[in-house]
């Protein structure tokens, strides 16, 4: 990672203020360059209680190990601090999570002492506007043990190209889930994603969404906790998020496994369009 800037925080940036100012940044940014600056906090150790209440939401079993994706709730208060920075150029409210891919060296033990560290790079153009990668990395004896890229989307001027992909027939499900109308709030309580439009049918549709919709974070994360006991230590999960799940919901899940690892999908249950598209391979 090469940056300008490293600035270092005592303690985790506190989300009830900076959503406020969120949505009033929606009112001045205009674009331009992302900035070069790293948020790092030291030593961060894991709450076995809030760790707990993770695992319920999103259907893991507790052990002493983290799951792949819970590291990126320790370190999404630091990214909501750099995307509401001043001389961040996109808003936070309106920019789209399209893509996630995690990639870790070993698991995570629950008594580990981790250094975070969040950063942005990568801004490129999008058929639909322009993209970037918010970074985050879980470092441990001066080793990136852990490393989160999540792709945003900002819906603009775009490049007009194509993206290329196709609707096609998902395949039989292997599971059908329903998914209640609460799950927005309850991983909210968790993760610190008060976005409105996870939270309730009226905030969700000041936003353009008919209803709520699930955290992409929690999509992928329960596709996860359906391969519990068969997902190596050391291995990178790849997803794109697709169409949002409107809650409720009842989705189905297709798992299969490949010469590297596995191949996911998570789609609706009725109409069959997709919300996940996944990859997990063994490193």
């Amino acid at each position: 990672m090469s940056v300008r800037e490293l600035q270092e925080l005592d303690s985790a940036p506190n989300l009830g203020l900076l959503y406020p100012k969120a949505v009033l940044a929606g009112f001045t940014k205009k674009g331009g360059d992302l900035p070069d600056r790293a948020y790092l906090r030291r030593g961060v150790r894991v709450d076995p209680r809030h760790l707990a209440d993770y695992n319920r939401v999103c259907e893991f079993r507790l052990t002493d190990e983290l799951p792949v994706t819970y590291p990126h709730v320790l370190t999404f208060p630091m990214q909501v601090k750099l995307m509401t920075d001043p001389d961040f150029p996109f808003p936070l409210i309106g920019s789209v999570h399209v893509a996630n891919r995690i990639t870790q060296a070993r698991a995570l033990r629950v008594d580990e002492e981790v250094d975070l560290r969040v950063h942005v790079e990568n801004l490129r153009p999008h058929p639909k506007g322009r993209q970037f990668d918010m970074v985050s990395e879980g470092v441990v004896g001066g080793e990136v043990v852990w490393r989160d890229v999540s792709t945003y989307l900002r819906r603009g001027s775009g490049s007009g190209a194509r993206s290329g992909e196709d609707h096609r027939e998902p395949p039989a499900p292997s599971a059908v889930w329903r998914v209640g109308d609460d799950i927005g709030r309850r991983y909210a309580a968790v993760s610190g994603d008060r976005n409105p439009i996870h939270l309730h049918a009226l905030s969700a549709k000041a936003f353009g969404f008919p209803r709520a919709i699930a955290h992409g974070m929690w999509t992928k994360a329960r596709c996860l906790a359906a391969f519990e006991g068969r997902l190596p230590g050391a291995c990178t999960v790849d997803v794109r998020f697709k169409l949002p799940v409107l809650l409720p919901a009842k989705v189905g899940f297709h798992a299969a496994a490949t010469p590297g690892g596995w191949g996911f999908e998570l789609f609706d249950a009725r109409s069959g369009k997709p919300h996940v598209e996944g990859v997990i391979t063994e490193l």
